[in-house]
């Protein structure tokens, strides 16, 4: 079996893209257990996030699973795979320590998707799809990731997609602190962009959330409350700001009740940000004139003009993420040859039991025991070289490179007296 990555990303494909082939939490764990069952992969984990889906897994077939994951998608194979990049060992190896450095992200340095790969490795876990590699290649991921925090600058003055979200609302309102906004979820994205929304004292903040409870527990540490999913149609006038990112299969926020909101409104400007996938609202809301609509798209233009001044540390960060791929190949390799040598310590301590047991019956019969224990030495050498010595005798064309093979394994020196 050997590793792979398949995967759809910000770099590959649209969003419109991107989100057919989006997985919900909830349906993760079922979704690795189909893949491991009926095609052929051993162990897998799945990152899915609002920039990226990816399949890490180990497989003979790695076809097969590009296919799963049309067929579980319920889209064709033409549709997808323009979009879909499949890396072998190394570069799957490579991608996998990027990713959680954050060099693949559409934020250069932004340290979110490293807890998101941490929730994947969770999942399959907890799926049992996580075997001894996947596990060892997360594990060195993480490893990676922290070096290049910590020995580069890779994630110095970060412009995050929620500080992207405040700047850009900034050109929509004179002061955020007269404006009173409505976030969508209760999950870490919001909780982020209510971090950096709230440091600019806006008149109101309110969560609206599936579960209220969850929901009254982030709004408290923002001075805010909280109110259902449900309440959002007959409050939405009242916010002058939306952020949403939430699990939903559907659109949340509806074109109609937009409408509505802006009437009620009296045309003043809505500015919204979504920033889920699958999208909470319909893309047609963007075409109003009084809505001020972007997604995570829309916001990666914004903090691009912060990624020269990282140059110099993703080069440092790219370097030490070569010689960590190195490392990690090493050790599969490694593993690759661990049954070669278990067998061969197998076979070496039968001979070594068998002739012990032969010493200690002529020990028994009162044999000189000098003479005894030269003569198994000399069973013994005999023995471990018969295998090497009737290879070397019975080679053919590949001589020469069993001899050299053969030298290498014994530490073997060429005698300078001996004839060529």
């Amino acid at each position: 079996m050997a590793l792979f990555t398949l995967g759809i990303n910000h770099h590959t494909a649209p969003l419109a893209v991107r989100e057919q082939v989006a997985f919900h939490a909830e349906k993760l764990q079922q979704a690795l257990a189909d893949l491991t069952r009926a095609n052929s992969v051993r162990e897998a984990a799945i990152l899915s996030t609002c920039n990226r889906t990816e399949l890490y897994f180990a497989t003979d077939n790695p076809d097969a699973a590009a296919a799963w994951l049309a067929d579980y998608h319920r889209i064709s194979r033409h549709e997808i795979d323009p979009y879909l990049y499949t890396f072998p060992e190394r570069e799957a190896i490579r991608h996998a320590f990027r990713v959680a450095s954050g060099l693949d992200s559409m934020v250069i340095g932004e340290p979110q998707i490293l807890g998101q790969m941490k929730d994947a490795v969770r999942v399959a876990e907890e799926a049992g799809t996580l075997g001894t590699t996947l596990h060892k290649l997360f594990q060195r991921s993480f490893a990676v990731a922290k070096e290049v925090r910590t020995t580069t600058a890779i994630g110095a003055n970060i412009v995050s997609m929620a500080a992207a979200g405040v700047h850009l609302a900034e050109r929509i309102f004179e002061r955020l602190s007269d404006q009173k906004i409505l976030f969508i979820g209760a999950g870490e994205m919001i909780e982020l962009c209510a971090t950096h929304f709230a440091a600019q004292n806006p008149k109101e903040i309110v969560i609206a959330n599936r579960t209220v409870e969850r929901g009254s527990a982030l709004a408290e540490r923002f001075g805010g409350s909280a109110i259902r999913l449900d309440d959002i149609a007959g409050r939405l006038a009242e916010f002058d700001i939306v952020v949403s990112c939430t699990a939903s299969p559907l659109p949340i926020l509806g074109l109609g009740m937009v409408e509505r909101a802006i009437k009620a409104r009296r045309h003043r400007p809505i500015f919204m940000v979504d920033l889920a996938v699958p999208r909470d609202i319909e893309i047609e809301v963007g075409e109003l004139d009084d809505v001020f609509l972007y997604t995570v798209d829309d916001l990666a233009q914004v903090v691009e003009s912060g990624l020269e001044s990282r140059q110099a540390a993703v080069v440092e960060a790219e370097a030490i993420i070569t010689e960590r791929v190195d490392g990690f190949l090493h050790w599969l390799q490694t593993r690759d040859t661990v049954p070669v040598i278990r067998s061969l310590r197998d076979s070496a301590e039968r001979m070594r039991r068998h002739e012990m047991e032969h010493a200690l019956k002529l020990l028994a019969k009162g044999e000189d025991p000098a003479r005894v224990l030269d003569q198994l030495s000399h069973r013994l050498t005999n023995k471990f070289l018969h295998a090497p010595t009737q290879a070397l005798n019975r080679a053919d064309g590949d001589r020469g490179e069993l001899q050299a093979v053969v030298s290498r394994l014994f530490h073997l020196h060429r005698d300078p007296h001996s004839d060529d």
